[in-house]
């Protein structure tokens, strides 16, 4: 939980108020009996700014790009190399025991 996801927060924080600002501003609008025509600029303000730093947010909490080249040293061991691994033995051994009940059925026959 360091400086980005704090920022992040504030992000979103930010994006709530402007949100907030704006129902309370039509409210106002119906009480004057005024057509609503935009926000006020100081809302598109914190919108911009609460997009921002959730973006901002956003690219910097992840951390460390990695490579996506299934070559590179850093996908040799990873966790989905393994996962997908072990996926791709069970789709075969299934593939391999449901073609073993078809041909043993056909051979049966």
């Amino acid at each position: 939980m360091g400086l980005g996801f704090a920022v992040g927060v504030f992000g979103v924080l930010i994006l709530a108020h402007a949100a907030y600002s704006t129902i309370q501003y039509r409210g106002l609008l119906k009480i004057m009996e005024e057509e609503f025509s935009g926000p006020p600029m100081t809302v598109l303000a914190e919108v911009l700014l609460g997009l921002g730093l959730c973006m901002w947010a956003g690219l910097t909490v992840p951390g460390k790009f990695l490579s996506i080249h299934p070559d590179s040293e850093e996908n040799r061991y990873g966790f989905f190399t393994i996962f997908f691994s072990v996926y791709e033995l069970i789709l075969l051994l299934n593939q391999i025991k449901i073609e073993g009940i078809f041909f043993y059925s056909i051979e049966n026959l």
